[in-house]
């Protein structure tokens, strides 16, 4: 696979520090995919319920908002991307440009667009590289193939859709981003909750690792022996 070779410089707006707070108080979540697919239009969908139909090209806006996650009020931040994702041979070189997206985020949402197959095509090599940063297989991935209302232009089938999903590991769903404002909050919600999930388990276990054991009782045995080789080495 090969990135075409790209006029403007490739970058990502600053990402702001993440204040220190309890577990689950704050979610980073990142929307890639190729040129063209929705990714904007998803993430205003999710934050405003509003949908709107053209963006100009950016270069990678981070959007924070206070979202209401099961009854607690939670800080997630989303960072959009460039897209600039089209599948020919050398895609590393740019999905390394992504590298700080993807070490900054702890969930991520893969979308592509149902009529446009090397939108889909593109999926694969993000996914795979999502999982160089982040091997731990319960960082939360979901596949969204987009514009499922326009069925008469569709190229890719729910059904490669699935099969993509199923043998990467990965959940997957069509959304219609312009019809199914519900669809487009429950794929967030998910994001945020599976997040949330996993930096309380990380608390736990950091807690669990920050416990120093209990010194063991001396053996009295023992230190009678050491005593006894200490007296005799002295009398020789």
């Amino acid at each position: 696979m090969r990135l075409p070779s790209m006029s403007q410089p490739f970058l990502l707006a600053p990402i702001a520090e993440c204040p220190p707070g309890p577990p689950g108080a704050q979610v980073r979540l990142a929307v890639l995919g190729a040129r063209g697919v929705g990714k904007s239009a998803v993430i205003v969908r999710f934050l405003t319920k509003r949908f709107i139909g053209d963006y100009e090209p950016n270069t990678g806006n981070l959007y924070s908002r206070l979202v209401h996650l099961d009854g607690d009020h939670v800080a997630v931040q989303i960072q959009d991307t460039p897209g600039c994702i089209q599948v020919q041979e050398d895609c590393m070189q740019v999905l390394d440009s992504l590298s700080r997206c993807v070490k900054w985020a702890e969930g991520f949402l893969l979308v592509y667009s149902i009529t446009d197959y090397s939108s889909y095509q593109s999926i694969q090599p993000l996914y795979q590289h999502i999982r160089k940063v982040h091997p731990d297989a319960r960082t939360p991935i979901i596949i969204v193939g987009n514009k499922a209302d326009l069925l008469h232009a569709r190229q890719v089938q729910a059904k490669e859709g699935l099969q993509l999903a199923n043998e990467l590991g990965s959940l997957f769903l069509e959304i219609s981003t312009s019809e199914d404002s519900q669809g487009v909050c429950d794929v967030f919600q998910y994001l945020c909750k599976e997040v949330s999930k996993l930096q309380h388990a990380g608390s736990t276990d950091r807690r669990r690792s920050s416990i120093i054991p209990r010194p063991k009782s001396p053996n009295m045995q023992d230190l009678k022996r050491r005593f006894k080789q200490a007296l005799s080495s002295k009398v020789k």
